[in-house]
């Protein structure tokens, strides 16, 4: 069995990447922080041209009919950039979910979908066109004329939260809750293995170039400890990622139980990334000017979505102890 990548999903994952350096910097990122939606429509306009917005879509529905493993090296080059808008809840929850024209429309990028859990305020319940809700039941459809919401404040100012009510809605009756779940704990998953690579790589980068008593702080042991201790992490947290990711783009009935462990995962080493940028840039980290902070509260935004670790620690349990 061959586990790598395909050279097509690594050159896919590199196209990506080259757009959002040039097009999703932090300026587009500080720029939503203060705009009246938390994504760039320029920025979402050349993901909806590459064919992104639509991977998990049927060539049908105007897609690119590919699956959870060609899209998971695309959501972690999203983490890398701090990617603002609603990525995994169009791309890797909503388009899958959703049929017909509103499928379509949402895999050429004119519709923006928002997805959650309706227990939790929901992101991006008040900007999106379309809102996909699992409600315990089943999942639901909402138009956005159809929504109620109250927003909440977020620490990450890009991912904005809403509490929904709604006057109409259509169940979907094929879609499966958990499912529905498993592709947003995974692909936030992905993200955040992407996050976590970006912070340790400018955190080395960073201490190179700082100097203290005549020598770089990178010099010293301690520091070398700490990103290597994320370094460790990360290379832990990425295949039980890329397990998920296949499990659900193969059905297999272990999906929940590997989208948890993904999810757990990855915010522990997210979570450690975030802590060791934060020491080793020392007092300019905890600064609004300094960039760090656009990367730190996505982390600390994220690791609560789709299930925080002790949600998904404990669904890993129950799966494994029956």
């Amino acid at each position: 069995m061959r586990f790598a990548f395909s050279d097509d999903q690594l050159a896919f994952r590199d196209a990506v990447r080259d757009l959002l350096a040039k097009a999703a910097g932090p300026e587009t990122i500080r720029a939503v922080w203060d705009g009246d939606r938390g994504w760039d429509p320029v920025v979402w306009s050349h993901l909806a041209e590459m064919g992104v917005l639509g991977l998990l879509a049927p060539e049908s529905a105007g897609g690119l009919g590919l699956d959870e493993v060609d899209l998971v090296l695309i959501l972690e080059e999203c983490g890398r950039a701090a990617l603002p808008g609603p990525f995994v809840e169009h791309v890797a929850v909503g388009v899958p979910t959703l049929t017909g024209e509103l499928q379509r429309a949402a895999a050429g990028g004119e519709k923006v979908v928002g997805a959650g859990q309706a227990a939790h305020p929901v992101a991006f319940g008040v900007e999106a066109d379309v809102l996909l809700v699992e409600d315990g039941t089943g999942v639901l459809v909402i138009e956005a004329r159809d929504v109620r919401a109250r927003s909440r404040r977020s620490v990450d100012r890009s991912r904005r939260f809403a509490e929904l009510t709604w006057t109409a809605a259509t169940p979907l009756p094929d879609a499966d809750p958990a499912l529905f779940r498993a592709r947003g704990a995974a692909a936030t998953a992905a993200v955040l293995c992407g996050l976590a690579a970006h912070l340790i790589e400018t955190t080395a980068a960073y201490v190179k170039e700082r100097r203290q008593f005549g020598v770089p702080v990178g010099s010293f042991q301690a520091v070398k400890h700490h990103l290597a201790d994320a370094l460790i992490a990360l290379e832990h947290a990425r295949p039980a990622v890329y397990c998920a990711a296949w499990s659900i783009a193969t059905g297999q009935p272990a999906l929940s139980r590997d989208a948890s462990f993904a999810k757990a995962s990855a915010n522990e080493t997210a979570g450690l990334a975030a802590r060791v940028a934060l020491q080793c840039h020392g007092a300019i980290g905890y600064t609004y000017e300094h960039d760090l902070h656009l990367w730190l509260k996505r982390v600390w935004s994220l690791q609560r979505a789709w299930g925080d670790t002790a949600t998904h620690r404990q669904a890993v349990a129950t799966a494994l102890l029956g």
